[in-house]
């Protein structure tokens, strides 16, 4: 019999995964997770049938106690609420075992749309592969009621999801190169082309740092909102890189050694549809704490 660490450890890399998809920040995954380990080295683990449904389903009924609350604070967030990326370049290993697009920054934040309960069952059932009995009494909840919860969640995917389904990464790269020479040598022509006509920009500076309430829509507001980002990230010689975010490009902008932004897109195949840009400084400390600028990052 496994101790309750190398049982813990052996089902780690899963329990990371389901947590932070189910609460958007790795901070609070990792507090799920301790919570979890706690009540395992309390538990009589020779009396445990399947340790590893147990330990699911344990962090999915912590997780979900969590996201309710977080559902609660995040309507009185100031601004639109993004979720926080895993660590850049290197990312934790342990998120990614299961279904790669269920991990983009994009598909996390229409994850969003789901109440918590119909977010834990699509995870578990379409994610992470359980059957609807399995998952069902993982939620202490009827195998109909499970169904009819994952059906929901599909529905309302589909009809939110962006209109490009699975994001390419080749292309989404040369948007961003585009879209980040456009910031360094601004032009509305060029700024304009970028973006299809229902464009739309979201920021989340969480009332801490300078950043739109709601989102803007319309190319031709995001063409005129990123021509004044542009002119004044010059005039502060703001620097861009191209990293990755949990497995797709994202423009990283640096002030010195401070990361001041980094955004990620979406795109219908040839132009941006959505622009996500974290400015809160609290989650680009977490993420610049790991990731240094690059020494050839452009500087404009």
């Amino acid at each position: 019999m496994d101790s309750p660490a190398d049982l813990f450890q052996q089902h780690r890399p899963r329990l990371f995964g389901l947590a932070y998809r189910m609460l958007g920040t790795p901070t609070d995954a990792e507090d799920v997770l301790h919570d979890a380990w706690l009540r395992l080295h309390a538990q009589d683990i020779e009396a445990l049938d399947d340790a590893e449904a147990w330990l699911v389903t344990v962090t999915t009924r912590i997780a979900l106690d969590r996201l309710r609350r977080a559902k609660t604070e995040r309507a009185h967030y100031p601004g639109p609420w993004l979720p926080e990326p895993l660590i850049a370049e290197s990312e934790q290993p342990e998120a990614q075992l299961e279904r790669a697009e269920s991990l983009t920054l994009s598909f996390l934040l229409l994850l969003e749309r789901l109440s918590a309960e119909e977010r834990a069952a699509f995870l578990l059932r379409e994610v992470f592969d359980y059957s609807h009995a399995e998952t069902a009494a993982m939620l202490d909840i009827g195998e109909d009621a499970c169904r009819q919860r994952v059906h929901r969640a599909k529905q309302r995917l589909r009809e939110d999801r962006p209109r490009q389904a699975m994001p390419n990464i080749a292309t989404q790269r040369r948007l961003l190169e585009r879209f980040m020479q456009a910031l360094q040598q601004p032009d509305i022509p060029t700024l304009r082309a970028l973006f299809a006509e229902d464009a739309m920009s979201v920021a989340d500076g969480g009332g801490l740092a300078r950043a739109t309430l709601h989102p803007l829509h319309g190319a031709e507001r995001l063409t005129r909102l990123y021509m004044q980002i542009a002119l004044q990230q010059q005039r502060y010689g703001v620097r861009h890189e191209i990293r990755q975010l949990n497995g797709m490009p994202a423009l990283f902008g640096w002030h010195g050694d401070t990361l001041i932004t980094a955004s990620w897109i979406d795109d219908d195949g040839e132009r941006i549809t959505a622009v996500h840009s974290l400015r809160h400084p609290d989650k680009l400390a977490r993420l610049a704490a790991v990731t240094k600028p690059a020494a050839s990052a452009s500087l404009h």
